[in-house]
């Protein structure tokens, strides 16, 4: 999943509570009656892209990808949450996962396809927060999305990380760090992540695997794509809803 090009254009904050699976109650663009929140997660990310994914450089998906079916991004972003609240609600150490497809040509802010799966350990509470944060993090729209839950493991590490739903039966994604010319990590500095105010850089590891068992769209890539980033992201971050797209 991938950060926008510029010429994208992106929703309002409204999109946010659409994240959460439910219909936006009267008001909910309102940013001023939402709490103040905060959220610094790490993401295990992999997509089916060529390692690195093009698509935060253009306008579009790399294409093909040695089968039929044109330009796709299809992705897997394993989170958990380093520290974070909404309002009362603590976050640290929830777990979600956000799995999907950026289709063909994301230029005019429309994708394909996402489901946002909760740890089973999330109350309804963090569950409702997170979906109101997502729309920060990734501010566009969907063809189609949807929400469930699963049981997620996820452990990051120097050398390799993995994170998986059920077990792996649902999702799974498997990280090795690329090799550079000492010890230290590959990073890529100084290049947005989607909505997000800040990150700590693109730390570069391919996948491994990168699979979505589950669905009607279940995919898995060996090889592609893969790194893991921590953002850093508060409600001062983001523009007063203005009731109309706007453009970064």
């Amino acid at each position: 999943m991938k950060s926008l090009p510029l010429a994208l254009a992106i929703v309002v904050f409204s999109t946010a509570v659409a994240l959460a699976g439910a219909p936006a109650p009267a008001g909910a663009a309102k940013t001023s009656a939402s709490p103040a929140w905060a959220m610094n997660a790490t993401i295990i990310e992999a997509c089916s892209c060529p390692m690195f994914c093009q698509c935060y450089f253009n306008s579009h998906p790399a294409g093909e990808h040695g089968e039929a079916g044109g330009h796709f991004c299809r992705f897997n972003n394993a989170f958990r949450v380093n520290k974070g609240t909404y309002g009362a609600v603590k976050l640290d150490g929830a777990r979600f996962w956000v799995a999907g497809d950026l289709g063909g040509d994301f230029s005019k802010g429309m994708m394909d396809w996402a489901v946002l799966t909760f740890d089973r350990a999330t109350s309804k509470e963090q569950r409702d927060a997170i979906g109101v944060i997502l729309g920060s993090v990734y501010p566009v729209k969907w063809n189609s999305f949807s929400t469930a839950e699963g049981d997620i493991t996820w452990n990051a590490g120097k050398d390799e990380s993995r994170a998986m739903i059920d077990g792996g039966r649902t999702a799974e994604v498997a990280l090795k760090r690329f090799a550079g010319m000492t010890d230290e990590p590959v990073v890529i500095r100084n290049l947005k992540y989607w909505g997000v105010a800040r990150n700590d850089g693109f730390v570069l590891m391919p996948n491994v695997v990168d699979a979505y068992r589950t669905g009607d769209k279940p995919f898995e890539y060996r090889g592609t794509n893969g790194f893991m980033i921590t953002i850093d992201e508060k409600s001062s971050d983001v523009a007063p809803a203005s009731g109309k797209a706007s453009g970064r």
